[in-house]
């Protein structure tokens, strides 16, 4: 029963990742990046990784949405394209597709058997009740780099949301 509850959260999770990089319009990318996040953080609860799993989430979908709730904002789209629109049909489609063909060509054939198994999955195993303070004193490098690369992420979300006609900071 376990290793359908663990496909059915990578599945939800690469669901997430087609809704958020088809983008039809800012309004349905975060629906998407919220089932992403969510199933994200039930795959490392699959994994064991409980305490770490709840604090990303938190601090993801809490960070995140608020981006997109304003890069939504600045976009303001008066008919955004839904997801039953052709042209964001085909990139669903597409992404799919890419997704199965890199699957059977990594090694597809050997099934999820091992993945969910009940073994250490880490090496070294799961020490997830030493908190988040030894997160940050072992994983400072990790997280300037990550702090950076979410700031890049922000600035070009709004580059990307801004389109021609400059959102609603245009002239009325």
């Amino acid at each position: 029963m376990m290793i359908y509850m663990s496909f059915l959260a990578l599945f939800g999770l690469v669901v997430g990742f087609v809704a958020v990089v088809s983008n039809p319009s800012p309004y349905y990318a975060a629906l998407g990046l919220v089932l992403g996040a969510v199933c994200g953080c039930w795959v490392l609860v699959d994994f064991g990784v409980s305490f770490l799993s709840l604090i990303l989430l938190l601090i993801y979908l809490g960070g995140m949405l608020v981006v997109f709730a304003y890069s939504a904002s600045l976009a303001a789209e008066p008919y955004p394209e839904a997801w039953g629109n052709w042209s964001v049909f085909v990139y669903v489609f597409m992404y799919m597709l890419g997704i199965v063909v890199i699957y059977v060509m990594v090694g597809g054939w050997q099934g999820f058997e091992g993945l969910f198994s009940g073994e250490d999955k880490f090496i070294g195993g799961v020490n997830d009740c030493i908190g988040a303070g030894t997160m940050f004193v072992l994983g400072s490098g990790f997280l300037v780099v990550s702090g950076w690369g979410l700031l890049l992420a922000l600035f070009v979300v709004l580059e990307v949301t801004r389109g021609l006609s400059r959102g609603s900071l245009r002239a009325v």
